[in-house]
C-alpha cells in the first residue's frame, strides 16, 4: 500500500506555478520618463536643420518683399557637414550671420546655457521670380518702348537689381545694346535727358488758375523731375527749374523769390 500510494503520489499531476505578472506600472513609468526627457530636447538634429531652412525662407521672403519681386519662389538647402549634433535641453535659437548672397547664406544654431553649443551652417538658396526681359533686340541709347519688354520667370539668385515694374523702364535708355530674351537690370539703364544744355526751353509758371509761359535757355541737362539751372531769356536771371516734359520746365521757387545771376 505504501509503494502504491507513493507511486500514485509521484504520478499525480499538479498545476504549474503561477507566472509572475510584469510590473506594468514600472514599465509605463520608464516609457513616460523617456518621452519626458525627449520633450526637453526642444530641437533634435533633424528639427534644427528644418528650423534653419524655415529661418532662411523667412529671410528670403523679407528680402523679396523689400525688392518688390513678383511671385518669388525659393529652393533652400542646408549644406550637409556630417557633424553629429548634440541634444539641447533648452530651446535652440537660429541667428542669421551673413545673408547677403542667397547661394551662400550663413546661419548659427545656438543652444543656450553653460553646457550649450553654437554651430554654423551654410544655406544655399535659388530664387526665381517674374522679372523684366527684353523681347526684341534693343540698340543702346534709345528709349525702351512698351512692346520691347515683357515679364518672364527667371532665376535671379545672382542678380540683385532685377526689374519687376515694366512701367519704370519705359522711356529709359540702355547703356549698351540688348539681345532678345535678355534679363534686364536697373544698372543697365539711365533716364534720357528731356532737356539738353544750351537748348531753348519753355518756362511755365503756374499759380492758382494763372499760367505764365516764357522763353529760357537750359544751362544744364536733365531728365524727368531733375532740377536744372535755366536762364530767363527776357530778364537774364538764372532760376532753378524742374524738368516736367521734353523742353519744358517749371520754376522750383515761387515767383518773386530771390534768384541768382550767372
Amino acid at each position: 500500500m505504501l509503494n502504491s500510494d507513493a507511486h500514485s503520489a509521484a504520478g499525480a499531476c499538479y498545476p504549474p506555478p503561477p507566472r509572475r505578472r510584469p510590473q506594468l506600472p514600472i514599465l509605463l513609468l520608464s516609457v513616460a520618463s523617456l518621452y519626458s526627457s525627449a520633450g526637453r530636447a526642444e530641437l533634435p538634429a533633424d528639427n534644427i536643420i528644418s528650423h534653419i531652412e524655415r529661418a532662411a525662407r523667412a529671410q528670403l521672403t523679407r528680402q523679396a518683399d523689400a525688392a518688390g519681386l513678383l511671385e518669388p519662389q525659393f529652393e533652400v538647402a542646408v549644406a550637409q557637414t556630417g557633424r553629429v549634433l548634440a541634444p539641447c535641453a533648452r530651446a535652440v535659437a537660429v541667428e542669421p550671420l551673413d545673408v547677403r548672397l542667397p547661394n551662400r547664406m550663413r546661419f548659427a544654431a545656438v543652444c543656450p546655457g553653460a553646457a550649450g553649443w553654437k554651430y554654423e551652417f551654410v544655406v544655399r538658396a535659388a530664387i526665381t521670380a517674374r522679372v523684366a526681359v527684353s523681347s526684341v533686340p534693343v540698340p543702346a541709347g534709345r528709349a525702351l518702348a512698351a512692346d520691347e519688354v515683357v515679364l518672364e520667370r527667371r532665376d535671379i539668385s545672382a542678380v540683385a537689381d532685377s526689374v519687376a515694374d515694366l512701367a519704370a523702364l519705359l522711356g529709359q535708355a540702355s547703356r549698351r545694346s540688348l539681345r532678345a530674351g535678355e534679363l534686364l537690370r536697373k544698372s543697365q539703364f539711365a533716364a534720357l535727358p528731356l532737356v539738353k544744355r544750351g537748348e531753348a526751353v519753355r518756362i511755365v509758371a503756374r499759380r492758382a488758375q494763372v499760367e505764365v509761359s516764357m522763353a529760357g535757355e537750359a544751362l544744364e541737362a536733365g531728365a524727368l523731375d531733375a532740377v536744372v539751372r535755366v536762364r530767363n531769356a527776357a530778364s537774364g536771371n538764372v532760376i532753378r527749374a524742374r524738368v516736367v516734359a521734353a523742353g519744358t520746365v517749371e520754376p522750383v521757387d515761387l515767383p518773386g523769390a530771390a534768384q541768382s545771376s550767372d
